[in-house]
């Protein structure tokens, strides 16, 4: 596969933690803040990603938790940081049944940046 088209791939074929955290994100991007799904950075593909906060965002399933999972994002997140990146993880289970506090961090993460979106963050409401 290649390294444009794994991207591709995985937007087409979201978990249904990514969907829900998508929908979740919702009023912050109308407040401004512009985040991508599946996208390059370097040789790794994070889940979400906010350039301009320059905040990721990655929903980690079960085998992120593996020996070997939790080795290769140790590396991942040591790249990240490297370019200027602030990681922050959610488990799928954080995503399907803790939303107010996922909402909560990402918000924090993006208040905690120099940049701000063109209107402030809403408290959230309800999901769509």
């Amino acid at each position: 596969m290649t390294r444009d088209s794994l991207p591709r791939k995985l937007r087409r074929q979201p978990t249904p933690p990514e969907i829900r955290f998508w929908r979740l994100i919702h009023p912050l991007r109308e407040a401004g803040w512009h985040f991508r799904k599946q996208s390059p950075i370097g040789r790794y593909v994070v889940d979400f990603v906010c350039h301009r906060a320059k905040l990721i965002v990655e929903i980690d399933g079960d085998s992120h938790y593996l020996p070997e999972g939790m080795a290769r994002d140790v590396v991942r997140t040591r790249f990240l940081v490297g370019e200027g990146f602030r990681v922050v993880r959610f488990t799928n289970s954080d995503v399907m049944t803790a939303e107010e506090g996922v909402y909560l961090e990402v918000v924090r993460g993006l208040e905690s940046t120099e940049v701000t979106p063109s209107r402030p963050p809403p408290s959230r409401g309800r999901c769509h």
